[in-house]
């Protein structure tokens, strides 16, 4: 293997902390790259000189993975891989220009994504109710909240208790999304309840001071991470019988039932935070292909 590969490689692994499937997968993508009778880019003192490929080599490289029948999804994921090793090697200084910066790859289509039934999130959110301790309440607050506003993980974890007013009628949670955009969201009774329960009986008890801004805090105190959240929601799901739910599948999850229940699409691009209402859109095609689905299991001529 060409030890700039390997240099990038260990970049992975140390720096952004890739996965063994994610490494393994680009290992075996550039060693593609560099047996490919597209490229074959000479080797000086042992190490295989990228300066020398060119935008129309790694182009040919591509229409050559294309001549070999791959699937568009798997020619752009080699692609992104070549993309990623140039853009190392500029930013490190082993090449004057980046040739794979303008390289385009086919266009896949947007898989839609999965939403979770009104019964799969009942037996989510009644997880954490079957335990007393303060974690456990946390949980539940948290759950609730997130499905109820379809709040970004990030936008979750980042909120300070200062920015749920309890007080207000109706009761709000303000976020910050994307592009430090803020918008405030309206909390139904349940949810609002649970938020009581926890900022005000299990919070003081576990922040590490009243001096702590977070609104949810981890086991020592501190505000509760993105990956914290992660390893909560999957336990619950796991303990549920649910498969794998990630957190966005409860964002998703959100628009896919407000539109269901008759929410005007712009009010749920508001409550979103998405900039265009394009983006929005997907959870239009969600719904109506469940209601095809619903449609196929209940005619009996379907």
């Amino acid at each position: 293997m060409d030890s700039r590969i390997a240099e990038f490689l260990d970049f992975l692994q140390v720096e952004k902390n890739a996965s063994g499937n994610t490494i393994a997968a680009y290992k075996s993508d550039l060693g593609q790259l560099e047996r490919s009778t597209a490229l074959r880019p000479v080797a000086v003192d042992g190490r295989a000189a990228w300066e020398s490929v060119s935008r129309g080599m790694l182009v040919a490289f591509v229409e050559e993975l294309r001549g070999r029948g791959y699937a568009d999804a798997t020619v752009a994921r080699k692609a992104a891989a070549v993309k990623s090793f140039f853009g190392f090697l500029a930013s490190e200084g082993g090449l004057e220009h980046d040739p794979a910066k303008e390289l385009r790859s086919p266009t896949t289509g947007k898989s839609l994504p999965r939403a979770l039934t009104i019964e799969e999130v009942d037996a989510l959110l009644e997880q954490p109710a079957r335990s007393n301790a303060a974690t456990a309440q946390r949980d539940k607050a948290m759950l609730e909240l997130a499905y109820a506003t379809g709040m970004r993980v990030t936008e979750l974890v980042s909120l300070d208790a200062a920015q749920v007013s309890l007080e207000s009628v109706p009761v709000t949670v303000r976020g910050v999304g994307k592009g430090d955009q803020e918008r405030s969201m309206p909390l139904e009774q349940r949810v609002v309840d649970e938020l009581r329960r926890y900022i005000f009986n299990v919070r003081p008890k576990m922040a590490a001071g009243p001096e702590e801004p977070a609104l949810f805090v981890n086991r020592h105190g501190g505000r509760l991470t993105r990956q914290g959240f992660w390893l909560i929601l999957k336990r619950y799901a796991r303990e549920a019988g649910l498969g794998k739910v990630t957190p966005h599948m409860l964002r998703h999850t959100y628009a896919t039932h407000m539109l269901s229940g008759g929410m005007p699409l712009r009010n749920v691009q508001e409550a979103l935070g998405h900039a265009s209402i394009s983006t929005t859109q997907v959870y239009t095609q969600l719904t109506d292909q469940q209601r095809r689905e619903q449609y196929d299991k209940a005619h009996p001529r379907a």
